[in-house]
């Protein structure tokens, strides 16, 4: 895992993505969490986290208001999460995380991507042993308000974290996605919010691509990435320094 999050971990406190698709995956997962627990975040844990990746991501709050009245009042579409397992050029696993309000089209557009990209479209579960799910925590530094960072470490360790990952930022903790709710109740009674809180997909084994692969890789993933219905996409691509400058360059 160390070697796998060494090529990503300088990148987890980047906003690379649009805020309008920020914001509406958590609209979407605000939806959810009402619809699945009611609209008190008091009592319902994963509207609580949502709202807190909303302020993470400077959602503003009258956003966030309005997204919980609407579905508490029974407004707007129901969601489902689905995913999504295939391979791009060059045998590059691809995971898609997608929550949506019609699966027919979903399937339909992901297909097409993967298609006009040369890619392969395959059956749930076939990336089961290429992909982990695993809870992750960022922390900016000023969330612990003065607190020994060793000693929230260890905290954080016997609140069931596996891994704590020091930057320049702050840190980042992974966890059992099993774990998600025992480590987020941790992180409430240390007193320390975090800048998000997500279960994410993590690589178990890295493929090596030179520049052309890559490229051919990545027009892919922002095809899926683009798409409204997407909520991540996931690669399992090594990108070595030399590749990520070409990318990087264009």
């Amino acid at each position: 895992m160390g070697r796998i999050f060494e090529t990503r971990k300088h990148k987890i406190f980047a906003r690379n993505a649009k805020l309008s698709k920020l914001f509406t995956r958590i609209g979407k997962e605000i939806a959810m969490a009402v619809k699945a627990g009611g609209p008190n975040p008091d009592s319902n844990s994963r509207l609580k986290m949502a709202i807190q990746n909303a302020r993470g991501m400077n959602m503003p709050k009258d956003n966030v208001d309005r997204a919980i009245k609407k579905a508490a009042g029974g407004e707007g579409n129901d969601f489902a999460e689905t995913t999504y397992e295939g391979y791009a050029p060059g045998g590059v696993a691809i995971f898609v995380d997608t929550a949506t309000n019609n699966t027919t089209r979903t399937v339909a557009n992901v297909r097409s991507y993967f298609s006009k990209c040369s890619g392969t479209l395959g059956t749930s579960g076939s990336l089961a042993h290429v992909f982990e799910r695993k809870a992750e925590f960022v922390i900016e530094t000023a969330a612990l308000k003065g607190m020994d960072p060793d000693e929230f470490e260890m905290e954080c360790i016997d609140g069931g974290a596996e891994d704590v990952i020091r930057v320049e930022e702050g840190m980042i903790l992974l966890a059992p996605y099993t774990s998600f709710g025992s480590m987020a109740q941790k992180l409430e009674q240390l007193g320390v919010e975090s800048k998000s809180a997500e279960l994410k997909r993590f690589p178990l084994t890295l493929m090596p691509v030179d520049i052309t692969t890559a490229r051919n890789v990545m027009k892919l993933v922002d095809m899926l990435d683009e798409d409204d219905d997407v909520n991540a996409v996931y690669h399992n691509m090594e990108l070595s320094e030399e590749v990520e400058a070409e990318l990087a360059g264009g």
